[in-house]
């Protein structure tokens, strides 16, 4: 039996969200509860035990790539002085 809940996410997020559920054929709620229970299916402590690698490859389309690009520090205060 289904029961409704009310939850807030970022506009992005909720955007892709959508897109990504219908490409998939399901609602944006199943496709919550399908990652709920995966979540929840087996015995994780907290979010930091599960598998962050799984929960990618369950919304990407291809094989996961993470880039993170060494800034120097010079940059770095440029970024911030220029966000202030």
């Amino acid at each position: 039996m289904d029961e409704k809940i009310t939850l807030s996410f970022n506009k992005e997020v909720i955007k892709a969200g959508k897109e990504y559920a219908k490409s998939q054929g399901i609602s944006l709620s199943r496709l919550t509860e399908i990652l709920l229970r995966k979540l929840t299916s087996k015995d994780y402590q907290n979010i930091e035990d599960y598998p962050i690698a799984d929960w990618v490859n369950t919304l990407s389309e291809g094989e996961v790539q993470y880039l993170n690009k060494r800034r120097s520090n010079a940059d770095l205060r440029k970024d911030y002085r220029t966000k202030k």
